[in-house]
C-alpha cells in the first residue's frame, strides 16, 4: 500500500507558502455580521501572537507529544488500530500534523486507504516545516463551528475577545471543539462542552502546562458568552445573493481582498421575517400525515456509552434551529423519551404526541415505526411543552422591501438554506393567482372602469378556441355566485367571474402590455382570460416591487440589497445608499395608484384579509391574499 500510495500524494508546496485569504464579509445595515465566504473564512494569526495557554490547551487536548513525535504518534495509530476505524479520532491516532494533512487535502471519509495517505503526507510535511509552522496552519486552519475557522475566529466569535485575552478556562474550552464542533458547541450544547473542558483542563495540569493552584481555578470560572443574538441572524440566502453579486463585479478577489459588504437589511426585520416564515411553514407540517423517523440507530446496551452514541449518530442530523434533533430512547402511544443532542433527555406526551399519532400505532410501517433508537424531531412550545414532528417538505419564501427607495429590508429565501439553497425569493417562477388581480383592475380603471362600476358575478363558460388549449369553466374559490356587484366588492371578495368578465372588456393583450408598467415579463404572462386570475409566472421578488408602484403612489423603484462596499484597507470602494425615487420613476398616473390603494384598503377591512388588522391592530393595512390550484 505504501508503495502505490506515495508517487500520488499531492504536492504540499502550498503549505511552505501559506497565504491566507481574507474572506468576503456580509453584515446588515446596522453592522451584524449575516455570512462569510471564502476557502479560509478565518482572521490568520501568526504563532508568535498566540497565546501560550492556547497552545498548551491544544497540545493537551489533540497531541501532548507533538514536540516529540516525527509528525505520526505510532503508539496512538497501535491503539487506534484495535478500534473500530469509525473512532479512530477518538483514540488519538491523528497527530497535530496528520490532522493538518487530512484538513488541507484528504476527505474526511473514514477509510484505511486515507489513514494511509494521512500518514505519509504527516510525514512529507514534518519534513518540511518546522513544529511551529505546522502548529500555525493547525491552529489558523481548523474548523470550531459557529462559521468560525482558526483559534483567533473561535475566540472573537464564542467570547466576543481577542485570542491574546483568553483565560486557561476559555483556552480549555475552545481546544475541546476541533474534536466535534457540533457536538462540543459551548453555545448548543453546554452540559457535554463542560465535560470535554474539564477534561482537558485536566490534561493540561497531569503534562505540567498549569499549576494545581491555576487548574482549580480554571474549573471554578464561569465562563460568559457573547450573546446568541449577536451571531444568530438566519440570513443565509441575501447573504449568498450579495455574494453573487460582488462575485460578477470582483471575480474570484471577492474571496481574497477582505471586502466587508453593507446589505439594506435590518436585523431586525430579517429575524422577525425568518421567525414568521418558518413557523408558518411547521404550523402547515404539524397538519401533515407522519412520513417516519430520519433514521434508525442501535442503542449501545452499556447505559455509559449511551451519551456518546447519541451524539455521534445526531452530528449527521444536526438541529434546525428550534427543530431540535433526538434520538429515541422509549416509546408508547402515550409517552416518548427521547435524547437530545445536548445530552438532556425530553418527555413528550398528550397533544406533543399528536403530529406523530401514525409512528406510533402498533400497525406502524417499519420505515415509519418510532421506536427506541429512531431519530426524530422535536419542537419546543411557548410553554416549554415539547412536540414531535418533522422537517417541513413544504417550502416559502419572504421578502419585504422598502417601497420609497427599493431597499431590500429582510429575505428568506426558503425554510433552510443548508437543506436546499435554491432562493424562492428570486428564483422561484411561481403563479401569483388572484394576488395578481389588482394590476388587472389597474388596466381597467385606465380604460374607464371606476370602484362603483357594477359587473355580474355570474358562470362563464369557454370553449378550447377562446381559452387556447382546453374546455374552461372557471369557478369561485367558494363555490358560489352573488350576481352584480361593485369592484370595490368584487376585488374585496376576489370573485373570478368579475375579474375575468373584465380581462374580456379591456382585452387579454392590452392588459399584457400594462402589467409590464409594474415590472412583470409579457411573456411569463400570455394573452388569455386566464391571466385574470394569475395564471402567469412570477417571482415574489417581483410581487414585492409591483406592488410597491402602489404604495409609492406610482413610482417603481428597483430593488437593491448591498448598500456600501468596503475593502480590507478601509476604503469604501461602492457607495449605493437607498435614495428615494422621484418623478423619473413614475410609470403609474398618481389618481391610478390612489383608486388602487382604496380597493386594495377594501380587501383588509372587509374582504379576504379581513382578520390581518385585527391580529396586527392597526388600520393601515392595503394588500391582496391569493392562492393557486398548486401549491406556491
Amino acid at each position: 500500500a505504501l508503495a502505490v500510495a506515495y508517487p500520488n500524494l499531492p504536492d504540499i508546496g502550498s503549505l511552505t507558502d501559506y497565504r491566507p485569504k481574507l474572506p468576503l464579509r456580509v453584515y446588515s445595515s446596522d453592522g451584524v455580521l449575516l455570512g462569510e465566504f471564502g476557502e479560509e473564512r478565518r482572521n490568520f494569526l501568526p504563532i508568535a501572537q498566540v497565546p501560550q495557554v492556547m497552545k498548551d490547551a491544544v497540545l493537551a487536548a489533540e497531541d501532548a507529544r507533538f514536540y516529540q513525535h516525527g509528525g505520526v504518534d505510532y503508539k496512538g495509530v497501535a491503539r487506534a488500530a484495535l478500534e473500530n476505524l469509525r473512532d479512530a479520532r477518538s483514540q488519538g491516532a491523528s497527530t497535530i500534523t496528520m490532522q493538518v494533512a487530512r484538513n488541507f487535502y484528504l476527505s474526511t471519509e473514514k477509510t484505511f486507504t486515507r489513514k494511509i495517505y494521512e500518514i505519509l503526507l504527516a510525514l512529507r510535511i514534518e519534513s518540511l516545516l518546522s513544529k511551529d509552522q505546522i502548529l500555525e496552519l493547525y491552529m489558523n486552519q481548523i474548523f470550531l463551528g459557529q462559521r468560525a475557522s482558526g483559534f483567533a475566529a473561535a475566540s472573537e466569535i464564542y467570547f466576543g475577545k481577542p485570542l491574546k485575552d483568553v483565560t486557561i478556562a476559555e483556552a480549555a474550552m475552545l481546544a475541546g471543539l476541533p474534536k466535534a464542533p457540533s457536538a462540543y458547541n459551548p453555545i448548543s450544547n453546554p452540559r457535554r462542552a463542560q465535560v470535554r473542558q474539564r477534561y482537558i483542563i485536566q490534561r493540561m495540569f497531569e503534562n505540567g502546562f498549569i499549576t494545581e493552584e491555576q487548574h482549580d481555578a480554571a474549573l471554578e470560572q464561569v465562563l460568559r458568552y457573547r450573546q446568541a443574538s449577536d451571531y444568530a441572524v438566519h440570513a443565509e440566502f441575501a447573504a449568498e445573493n450579495a455574494r453573487q453579486l460582488v462575485h460578477a463585479q470582483y471575480g474570484d478577489e471577492t474571496y481574497t481582498r477582505g471586502l466587508n459588504v453593507y446589505l439594506t437589511l435590518s436585523a431586525a426585520d430579517q429575524r422577525a421575517a425568518y421567525a414568521a416564515l418558518r413557523r408558518g411553514l411547521m404550523e402547515y407540517e404539524l397538519r401533515q400525515v407522519y412520513r417516519g423517523p430520519e433514521a434508525y440507530i442501535d442503542l449501545p446496551a452499556d447505559p455509559d456509552k449511551l451519551d456518546a452514541r447519541v451524539a455521534e449518530a445526531l452530528n449527521e442530523h444536526p438541529d434546525n434551529d428550534e427543530l431540535r434533533a433526538a434520538v429515541v430512547l422509549e416509546a408508547s402511544p402515550r409517552k416518548v423519551v427521547a435524547m437530545l443532542q445536548s445530552g438532556d433527555t425530553i418527555t413528550v406526551t398528550g397533544e406533543g404526541l399528536r403530529p406523530v399519532t401514525s409512528g406510533l400505532a402498533e400497525k406502524a410501517g417499519p420505515k415509519v415505526k418510532i421506536r427506541p433508537g429512531a431519530v426524530v424531531r422535536a419542537l419546543q412550545g411557548p410553554k416549554k411543552t415539547w412536540s414531535l414532528t418533522q422537517l417541513p417538505e413544504v417550502e416559502g419564501a419572504f421578502v419585504a422591501l422598502d417601497p420609497r427607495t427599493g431597499a431590500i429590508r429582510a429575505m428568506v429565501g426558503g425554510f433552510d438554506f443548508g437543506k436546499n439553497k435554491f432562493n424562492h425569493v428570486t428564483q422561484a417562477w411561481r403563479q401569483p393567482g388572484s394576488s395578481f388581480k389588482p394590476f388587472i383592475y389597474s388596466a381597467a380603471l385606465e380604460r374607464g372602469f371606476t370602484p362603483a362600476t357594477v359587473v355580474n358575478d355570474a358562470p362563464l363558460f369557454f370553449d378550447a378556441d377562446t381559452t387556447g388549449s382546453q374546455p374552461w369553466e372557471p369557478k369561485n374559490y367558494d363555490g358560489k355566485f352573488d350576481g352584480p356587484m361593485p369592484l370595490t366588492t368584487a376585488l374585496a371578495k376576489s370573485k373570478n367571474m368579475v375579474s375575468i368578465r373584465i380581462l374580456q372588456a379591456i382585452q387579454p393583450a392590452y392588459a399584457q402590455e400594462w402589467i409590464q408598467r409594474f415590472g412583470f415579463e409579457a411573456d411569463k404572462h400570455p394573452a388569455y382570460l386566464t391571466m385574470a386570475l394569475g395564471a402567469g409566472s412570477v417571482t415574489p421578488l417581483q410581487m414585492a416591487t409591483a406592488y410597491s408602484v402602489f404604495a409609492n403612489g406610482g413610482l417603481r423603484v428597483t430593488p437593491h440589497l448591498i448598500a456600501r462596499i468596503v475593502d480590507g484597507k478601509g476604503r469604501v470602494v461602492v457607495d449605493a445608499p437607498p435614495v428615494a425615487a422621484d418623478e423619473s420613476a413614475r410609470v403609474l398616473d398618481a389618481r391610478n395608484a390612489f383608486v388602487m390603494n382604496t380597493l386594495l384598503q377594501g380587501v383588509t377591512r372587509f374582504g379576504t384579509a379581513a382578520r390581518a388588522p385585527q391580529m396586527l391592530k392597526r388600520n393601515d393595512i392595503y394588500g391582496k391574499t391569493g392562492t393557486t390550484n398548486d401549491s406556491m
